[in-house]
Parts: C-alpha cells; sequence; structure tokens
C-alpha cells in the first residue's frame, strides 16, 4: 500500500517480479477490498500471491513512533511475517522513517551487529557502486563503520557478484593521517583483518562517481548528503540537457543526430535500475523501494530482494563476522564511540516469499 502510484504500482511490479522468478511466491498484504480486484487483472500475480488483509495503512507523513503503535498496518503485518519467518524478506515503497524503526524493533539486528545500515547500488564511471550507510546512522563508531564495511563487502559479492569487491572508506583526503580519531582506526582495523587485501583505504567525495572503490563506506548523515547531493547533480543535469537541445532549430536538429547516444545515457543513469536500498543487518530481509518508482523500478527491487535471499547473504555475514571477531573488540571500540542519541535501540530464510506492501 506503500508509495506515490500504489498499490497499482505495485501489483504491476509483481508481474514483472513473477515472470523473472517463477518460483518465488508473494504474500501481498493490504487492504483486500482494494487489492483483489487489481490482482484478478495479472495471470502470474494471481497465481503467485496470496493476498492478506490489512485494516490499516501507515501514511506517508506519519511518524514513527505513531507508526510503532499501528498494530494492523500493512508494513507492520508484512514486518511481523518476515520476524517469524513465514517471508523470507519484505519489499517496501511506503514510510522509510516507519519502515526502519518498525524494522530495527520487531525483526532485529543479526547477532553480533550493533546497528543496521541502509545500503544502495549507484552509477559510476567504472560500474556500479555500493555505498553504506545512508541515513539508517546519524553518528557512527568505529565499529559501527568495521560492520558497514564487511557488510557492504558481503553486499557487493552478493548483488553484483563481485568476487574480491574493493572497499573504501569516505574521509575527507586520501592519505592515512587525515580523518578523525573515528575513521583512522576503523581503517586500522579493516587493514588487519579478512579484508584487508580488498581495503583500498581512504576515498573522498569525487571517488564515489569515479568507480575507485566497488564500495564506499560511511556514516548515515554523510552518506545521505552525498546520496541527495548525487541526484540533485543528476537531475541538474537533466535539466541543463532539455535546455540545450529545445534552445531553438539547430539544437533541436542535433537532437535528432545525438539522440541514440542520449538514449544510452539515460539508459545508464535510469534511476529504476538502482531502486531498492537494502537495511543490512538485520535479521531479515528488508529492501526499501523509493516511493516515486514505478512498476519496472518496484521489480527491481524484489530482484534485489531475491538476491539477498537465495545467495544467503545474511548467513554470510554471520561467517564473515565471525572471521572479524569484533566482539572481542567490542569495550574497547565503544570507549571510543559517539553516541547516537537518536538512535532506536536495536532465522534463516526459508522459502523464498516476499511480502511487498
Amino acid at each position: 500500500m506503500g508509495g506515490d502510484r500504489a498499490p497499482d504500482m505495485v501489483i504491476h511490479g509483481l508481474e514483472i517480479a513473477a515472470e523473472r522468478h517463477p518460483a518465488a511466491r508473494f504474500l501481498l498484504v493490504g487492504d483486500a477490498a482494494v487489492l483483489e480486484p487489481l490482482v484478478s487483472k495479472h495471470k502470474r500475480v494471481r497465481a503467485s500471491c496470496t493476498i492478506r488483509h490489512a485494516p490499516d495503512v501507515i501514511a506517508s507523513d506519519m511518524k514513527p513512533t505513531a507508526a510503532l503503535r499501528s498494530r494492523q498496518s500493512s508494513m507492520r503485518l508484512a514486518i511481523d511475517a518476515v520476524a517469524s519467518g513465514e517471508a523470507a524478506g519484505l519489499v517496501s515503497a511506503g514510510n522509510t522513517g516507519a519502515l526502519l524503526a518498525l524494522a530495527k524493533i520487531v525483526i532485529k539486528s543479526l547477532p553480533g551487529i550493533d546497528r543496521p545500515a541502509m545500503a544502495a547500488i549507484g552509477p559510476s564511471a567504472r560500474g556500479d557502486v555500493v555505498m553504506l550507510d545512508l541515513g539508517a546512522n546519524v553518528q557512527c563508531d568505529v565499529r559501527n563503520l568495521v560492520e558497514f564495511a564487511v557488510m557492504g563487502d558481503v553486499f557487493a559479492r552478493t548483488v553484483l557478484g563481485l568476487t574480491a569487491p574493493t572497499i573504501g572508506l569516505l574521509n575527507v583526503g586520501s592519505e592515512e593521517l587525515k580523518g578523525d580519531d573515528t575513521v583512522r582506526e576503523a581503517a586500522e582495523i579493516l587493514r588487519a583483518s579478512h579484508i584487508g587485501p580488498q581495503f583500498h583505504g581512504f576515498v573522498e567525495g569525487h571517488d564515489i562517481t569515479a568507480g575507485t572503490t566497488d564500495v564506499v563506506v560511511t556514516d548515515g548523515f554523510t552518506g545521505n548528503v552525498a546520496l541527495k547531493t548525487g541526484e540533485g547533480a543528476m537531475k541538474l543535469m537533466g535539466d541543463f540537457l532539455r535546455q540545450v537541445f529545445t534552445s531553438g532549430i539547430l539544437a533541436k536538429i542535433a537532437y535528432l543526430l545525438v539522440r541514440p547516444g542520449l538514449d544510452r545515457l539515460r539508459e545508464w543513469l535510469d534511476p529504476r535500475r538502482y531502486n531498492g536500498a537494502v537495511m543490512v543487518g538485520l535479521n531479515g530481509v528488508v529492501v526499501k523501494s523509493h516511493g516515486g518508482t514505478d512498476a519496472l523500478g518496484f521489480a527491481h527491487a524484489v530482484d534485489v530482494a531475491m538476491d539477498m535471499v537465495v545467495h544467503r547473504f545474511n548467513e554470510r555475514i554471520r561467517e564473515d563476522l565471525g572471521r572479524l571477531g569484533l566482539d572481542k573488540r567490542r569495550g574497547a571500540d565503544k570507549s571510543a564511540s559517539v553516541p547516537n542519541k537518536g538512535a532506536t535501540p536495536p532465522t534463516p530464510p526459508g522459502t523464498a516469499q516476499m511480502a511487498p506492501v
């Protein structure tokens, strides 16, 4: 029921997803009176979906504290299905703050994970790049950044199919002495860890789009600012191109000549290709779709969730954290931490069932 064009957009997206993943089964959570007529029009959705009625809906402007009290909302019932193991993962285009708060409290973090993080894929000059955290944790300590690096490594191997993704720690400079104690200590731990050979070191803002590393790790405050800045820059570039090619008759003729190249550029930068941010570090798969996406974008978010389930994302995180041995350092790391006063206190998947809401 979440998203600017829901639930129609969700149903159309599931029709695409069901064709891509014929073995998957979907638990469609929402207002049954609204969903049943829509589902009946789509053959694949009708065959692969079960509707679960939810009398309430989390509005896009509802505060997380109010969402936590809504026990019969579509979002809450879908999250309950993941927490109980009935569904292996969840995809939602609804209220981001409510989704994060509910997921942290109901699904909870994986054992050994201090705080979950929001991870997503974006374009770069050398291919796709993974970035985290994108806003779930405004302030982070050493342990958080190291855990984000481990989860980013697993994410890149799971979703991008990379065997040994390179990892960079976002900083104000690439020199080893740059930055505060938190990022420098995190870098030391990563260099000495099992992913040390993949650790590139510090990267700067321009390295994100340059594709200097496959994974960029940062705190949620910086990551969210970088994400929104990048989205704004891409929108500005599109606006400038439209102005240039509509400025006169010669410009319109030039557009016809370069149109094939612009179509390829539009395809490369299509935000639907990158739709689906993952809340990594939870004891279940939770994927946040952009609220303004269309059916194709929502289907891509389902693709991301399916990758996480099929490739045992959470199990691989457990294995890598065990190799890192962070629990032995917990006391030391916490002593150097910066408290996140605004943070919310924080089963392996069975069948590949998603719970779109």
